[in-house]
């Protein structure tokens, strides 16, 4: 547990009214009543004029300052100053490229993923804040679709395609992007009829720590949440609770804020379509989950842990943002504005993204 004052400090960085501020600082033993957590305590999104019409569905939030955003039409913007400003650093030529994925390790290097059959899955990267780029990976069997990717430090990462033979596909690079490799797939559980990834918000394949990674699935008849400790060359499978059965339902993003505690989040994306038990929680790693006790109202893409917090998350979707206090287990709507991704810095600087050119730094 962190030192009181110091947690005030992290909390006021993310979340608005000192009374939650507060209530956020004391120790579980002594937690404040509901009633105090339950006043003043709505996170503001600052809406930033990114000056495009693309929609960004991938996010990475470096610093309260540093930001990078990748979208539709092959964008990739980039902002140092809170989102004062952005920079168009798009690579040349990439206009055809729906980009859904960006991990950025400052602001001067990143590494971007497009979506897409065959050819159109590609890895590029950058090492001076966009002014050039690099095509890393070129997906050349079309038969791959690539979805999400992440990194476990500033060289080793994975991406993950749709299954292919049966099983989903994994790249593996070790030096930040410059290469890649396909992974044996000896230690993959096979695929379900109809199973893929949902290239919605780049957190279909996230990690914590050196070794841990997880991969969320949908579009069969359980949606499953898959588990490697060795950066991808054997897995674990675990049903998730979220509803699937269609190709439109299945765990859309999920987030981790160690190698136990995570968060699950998705539903039915079409609009006419509701989304009962949208997230659950895991507190073993992804072994077991359990459905939220109070879900979010619908539909939700995003989620992300605020940082140096044990029990404060946020998850969005095209509908809204939902804050949860206790972990997952409960949420409540705190903003109506269309979001498809969320991403914290560990300075507690956190950035929602979404249609329309959308891309908002929490107040």
């Amino acid at each position: 547990m962190m030192a009181m004052g110091k947690t005030r400090r992290l909390m006021s960085l993310v979340l608005c009214g000192a009374a939650v501020t507060a209530a956020l600082a004391v120790p579980s033993a002594q937690a404040a009543p509901a009633e105090q957590r339950e006043r003043g305590h709505r996170p503001a999104w600052e809406l930033t004029d990114t000056g495009t019409d693309a929609r960004f569905r991938g996010l990475a939030a470096v610093s309260r300052d540093d930001a990078w955003a990748a979208g539709s039409k092959g964008t990739v913007l980039r902002t140092a100053d809170g989102g004062r400003h952005w920079r168009d650093v798009s690579p040349p030529g990439a206009a055809d490229l729906e980009f859904r994925d960006i991990e950025a390790f400052d602001r001067r290097r990143a590494v971007v993923l497009a979506i897409g059959e065959g050819e159109a899955s590609r890895v590029l990267r950058t090492d001076d804040g966009g002014a050039t780029w690099t095509e890393s990976f070129r997906n050349s069997d079309s038969r791959a679709f690539y979805d999400c990717l992440t990194f476990f430090d500033s060289r080793n990462g994975l991406a993950m395609s749709d299954p292919v033979d049966g099983k989903f596909r994994i790249l593996s690079t070790s030096d930040g992007g410059r290469n890649w490799k396909v992974l044996p797939d000896a230690g993959m559980p096979a695929a379900r009829p109809g199973e893929a990834g949902f290239a919605a918000s780049g957190q279909c394949l996230v990690s914590s720590g050196a070794k841990d990674v997880w991969l969320a699935t949908g579009g069969a008849d359980t949606a499953r949440v898959l588990h490697s400790g060795d950066r991808g060359l054997t897995w674990s499978e675990t049903a998730s609770p979220i509803p699937a059965g269609d190709p439109a339902r299945g765990v859309f993003g999920l987030a981790f804020r160690d190698r136990t505690h995570g968060i699950a989040v998705g539903g039915d994306y079409r609009a006419d379509q509701a989304s009962p038990d949208a997230a659950a929680v895991t507190g073993n790693g992804g072994r077991t989950w359990r459905t939220a006790t109070t879900a979010p109202p619908a539909y939700r893409s995003g989620v992300a842990w605020l940082p140096h917090s044990r029990s404060v998350a946020l998850a969005v979707g095209p509908t809204g943002t939902d804050l949860t206090l206790d972990g997952g287990r409960t949420w409540r709507t705190v903003d109506t504005g269309s979001y498809d991704t969320v991403n914290c810095a560990a300075d507690g600087g956190c950035w929602a993204a979404g249609e329309k050119g959308r891309v908002a730094r929490l107040g």
